[in-house]
């Protein structure tokens, strides 16, 4: 297993985030590092690149868009290859049964730890799809869409605690926290929950959305 217990911090920035580029990624890798973090999260073959020079795990995924599928967390088996040529050991993709441009999850997983011999990280949104992935062969299994798919919208403004502690009570591989965990207090509980380890970003790695948020929340209008 690569993962090891703590936070593990999401550095990704969009196009429209004046923190896009993998000069800035790496930038927050290091950071990040220098922090305490156990691992980085990063999006794309140019910025797992950049962040392997913090020399921590990379956890691995390559976004790619379509009109007509909503799946977009490393869809297809090209997608994965790119990112683990780029440097990641741990492939993460989303693993619900949505409709996308690529194949099923069961064969994703199987092929990612067979042909590219790296680790599998299951972003799911309900217990079904993580006993499933974990079924599938995934190395871990982490909360990350909850709130993000039909059956489990409305996002809600908290994290789903409830999904980590059903995870881990009927899985054997690692549960991952993802999704809103905003706080220090809201990771503590989700390591008592059972999370092996818990992914942050915004509020570590978003600077605009954490002035957003406290503009909003105390500036008078």
């Amino acid at each position: 297993m690569m993962l090891p217990k703590g936070i593990i911090v999401s550095c990704q920035a969009r196009a429209d985030n004046p923190l896009h580029g993998a000069h800035f990624m790496g930038a927050m890798a290091l950071a990040a590092r220098d922090g305490g973090a156990v691992a980085i999260r990063a999006n794309g073959p140019e910025d797992v690149a950049a962040v392997i020079k913090a020399g921590l795990p990379v956890i691995g995924i390559h976004k790619v868009f379509s009109e007509h599928h909503p799946v977009y967390i490393t869809p297809d088996f090209q997608a994965a290859a790119a990112i683990v040529q780029a440097g990641a050991g741990i492939v993460a993709l989303d693993c619900t049964e949505r409709p996308r441009d690529g194949e099923h999850p069961s064969v994703l997983i199987r092929r990612i730890k067979a042909e590219l011999g790296a680790e599998v990280f299951a972003d799911v949104s309900t217990q079904d799809e993580g006993v499933k992935a974990a079924d599938w062969g995934a190395d871990y299994v982490a909360t990350t869409l909850s709130g993000y798919t039909e059956t489990t919208m409305p996002k809600p403004s908290k994290p789903d605690l409830k999904l980590v502690e059903t995870l881990t009570a009927r899985l054997s591989v690692p549960v991952v926290a993802e999704g809103r965990y905003n706080t220090p207090d809201l990771v503590r509980q989700a390591f008592s929950a059972g999370a092996h380890a818990v992914v942050v970003g915004t509020m570590i790695t978003n600077p605009r959305e954490i002035t957003r948020s406290f503009v909003e929340g105390s500036v008078p209008q």
